[in-house]
């Protein structure tokens, strides 16, 4: 017997499996609890999907910008260590073995596994919009690729990590609202100087900035509006979620009473900044940053401020890397950014900063 197939028959063949798939998923018979794991096939088929997902993906959108480098790692560290060593470990830390029973369970990141897996595009990708049906979420912060960047970095360096080296970088953070008996009266202090240092330098790293010395009002607002996400960094709204109006003011008046920022500017350094500083550019219509900042103004101390750290905010809001300006995109400052001279960004950061190379 021969059966005809006509489009009627392909259709109504469609639908039915359609309807008998619904009727499936209406019964409640499917187990979707994580304790029974997956079917081998659907695992298979589940990863085979997500890696071709992520290597055709890459193709359209790889980093704009080199891959950080060593010298760049403590904020990602610290990070790493208050949000995701609980689910992928860490050197000398296992993953936690309840997260481990997640369908699928995080990846432990300190094999060299995922290394060998994913090209540092394809890691940048993941790590910048996460994964669906996973517990792993997309970066915390939308146009932050220059904190992804360095996530990378630090990933790929993982396996080959000694404990005692993941501490160093890490500042052994704990996490978000990381407390300390001894600090603020048991307000959190350890979390901020996994990154920013016990004295308030950042720890000599280009992309973490001096907060000692700076206006205790700046800093409060910073810290509530990183809460707030009204200003875009992973890293720092991880930080700052848990805090109370007490521990934000507090710790703007710890940092802020430390010796660092404010100091006189170099008078050596290059005469074309300095105008910019002090007299703006009246024919671009660029103010004098001293109008804004320094000591006393309701803006952010910048005299004696790390030199790489102004030269890429000041990028960030001219939006030369891809990256959408830190704060609100109204905020006066990317304006401002724009009508600095492209050749006078690094001058003028290095005279902000008191150098003269």
């Amino acid at each position: 017997m021969t059966i005809r197939v006509t489009w009627k028959r392909v259709v109504a063949t469609l639908v039915g499996l359609a309807l008998a798939g619904l009727l499936f998923a209406w019964s409640g018979l499917f187990n979707t609890s994580a304790s029974s794991g997956h079917w081998a096939i659907s695992n298979w088929f589940l990863h085979w999907t997500m890696r071709n997902s992520v290597r055709t993906h890459t193709l359209l959108e790889a980093p704009r910008n080199p891959i950080a480098t060593d010298g760049q790692l403590v904020s990602a560290a610290g990070h790493f260590a208050a949000a995701c060593a609980t689910c992928h470990g860490a050197p000398g830390q296992r993953p936690s073995p309840v997260m481990q029973r997640a369908t699928p369970h995080a990846p432990d990141l300190t094999t060299g596994e995922t290394k060998e897996k994913w090209t540092d595009a394809e890691l940048f990708y993941i790590l910048k919009h996460g994964v669906k049906f996973t517990g792993m979420p997309a970066w915390g912060a939308e146009g932050r690729d220059d904190e992804v960047r360095r996530m990378v970095a630090f990933v790929r360096r993982l396996p080959g990590m000694t404990a005692a080296q993941y501490r160093a970088l890490s500042g052994e953070a704990t996490g978000a609202g990381t407390t300390d008996a001894r600090a603020l009266g048991g307000a959190v202090l350890a979390g901020c100087v996994a990154c920013h240092g016990s004295d308030g330098r950042g720890r000599g790293q280009p992309d973490i900035p001096i907060l000692g010395g700076q206006n205790p009002r700046y800093l409060e607002a910073a810290l509530a509006a990183y809460a707030d996400v009204r200003r875009h960094s992973a890293v720092m709204a991880n930080a700052a979620a848990t805090l109370t109006a007490q521990e934000r003011r507090a710790l703007a008046a710890h940092f802020a009473a430390m010796p660092g920022l404010g100091a006189d500017l170099s008078s050596l350094g290059s005469a074309a900044a300095r105008r910019i500083v002090e007299l703006g550019l009246p024919a671009r219509q660029l103010p004098a940053c001293a109008s804004c900042h320094g000591q006393g103004k309701a803006q952010p101390v910048l005299a004696g401020q790390r030199a790489a750290y102004i030269a890429q905010r000041l990028r960030n809001w001219r939006a030369e890397e891809g990256e959408i300006d830190a704060r609100l995109p109204q905020d006066a400052m990317a304006v401002i950014a724009r009508r600095i001279p492209e050749e006078m960004v690094d001058p003028l950061a290095l005279y902000l900063a008191g150098e003269t190379r």
